[in-house]
């Protein structure tokens, strides 16, 4: 294949992933909210805990790993192996739950480092397709920036990482993946979570929130008056908003994605039809959008937090505050 027929190839690929976005987003407004339903998995209701602090902690993770031993039982009970072994894999005496909630797709808060002690704190919100049984890869997002922020930040300087899967996320392929409904369910959560992390650790510790694909539209959704220093959109189909400055929040705003991402081909538009954000306009990433655009290097949608990558290396220094180290695009 010569150079000019690759050429043609790749703008081929480009127009047919425009074409799939466009059609997604059209499909969002002209066909009902439908998909295979998962077989209900019983589980408990989410332990029922005082709102934690720096001296109940301990707790507070006790209490949500009890719960997700019980969430393995009735999972097993109930034949579903693989929920059992993701369930019974959260109740390790090793893991720090912040929250858990077994039923349907399950949400989880885990907190890697000592938190009640952190000066830097970096907050993951996942986008589409995360729940219990895919959480594996998002742990493993959240463990890989736990690590480089323990490798870069300064003598002194304590570190923690929240995975915030808080919300119920959409379906890649699904008609939510192109509204912001379940953002707007999800930001009051986030919110909330932010309000947890001010009382534990006190207002002298830095918030990061480091927002993933759909993520970044939940943070968008959540930011206003949000007391967070850092919000950094990744990989981000637009936010709902068309400037960075529309978000209404004092936090720096950053955004990044890579070179090989398919989200850059997702038709930026937004609008408000039968009741609901069809679309999220602005590229986060675009001049007219005004975010402080850092390089993300070369990898595709599911890449940012690969160990070694400048995506990664990018979101560290932000998340420990140094700004001025960040590289741009």
């Amino acid at each position: 294949m010569g150079p000019g027929t690759t050429v043609r190839w790749r703008r081929r690929v480009r127009g047919w992933r425009r074409a799939g976005c466009a059609a997604l987003i059209t499909g969002a407004v002209v066909l009902p909210l439908s998909g295979a339903a998962r077989p209900t998995i019983p589980a408990p209701a989410p332990a029922v805990v005082a709102a934690p602090t720096a001296a109940t902690l301990d707790d507070t993770y006790a209490a949500h790993r009890a719960n997700a031993a019980r969430a393995s039982r009735m999972a097993a009970d109930h034949g579903d192996r693989h929920r059992a072994a993701a369930d019974r894999a959260m109740a390790d005496p090793s893991r720090h739950l912040l929250a858990f909630d077994g039923r349907g797709a399950g949400l989880v808060t885990e907190v890697f480092g000592d938190l009640a002690h952190a000066d830097r704190v970096a907050v993951l919100v996942p986008g589409s397709d995360t729940g219990i049984d895919t959480y594996g890869r998002f742990r493993a997002a959240a463990l890989a920036l736990h690590r480089q922020l323990v490798a870069s930040a300064p003598a002194g300087t304590r570190t923690a990482v929240v995975a915030w899967l808080g919300y119920e996320t959409p379906g890649t392929v699904s008609t939510t993946v192109a509204t912001t409904d379940r953002a707007d369910s999800a930001a009051p959560e986030l919110r909330d979570l932010v309000d947890d992390l001010r009382r534990i650790t006190g207002a002298d510790a830095r918030v990061a929130l480091l927002c993933h694909s759909y993520g970044s539209v939940v943070c968008a959704r959540a930011a206003d008056g949000l007391d967070v220093a850092d919000i950094a959109l990744v990989g981000s189909p637009g936010t709902g908003a068309d400037t960075a400055a529309g978000l209404r929040s004092d936090a720096r705003i950053w955004a990044g994605r890579g070179a090989d991402d398919w989200v850059e081909h997702v038709p930026h538009v937004s609008a408000d039809l039968f009741g609901t954000t069809v679309g999220f306009g602005t590229d986060p990433v675009s001049p007219d959008f005004g975010a402080r655009v850092f390089d993300a290097g070369d990898g595709g949608h599911s890449d940012y937090f690969d160990t070694g990558s400048r995506s990664l290396a990018n979101l560290t220094r932000i998340a420990l505050g140094e700004t001025t180290e960040v590289t741009h695009a």
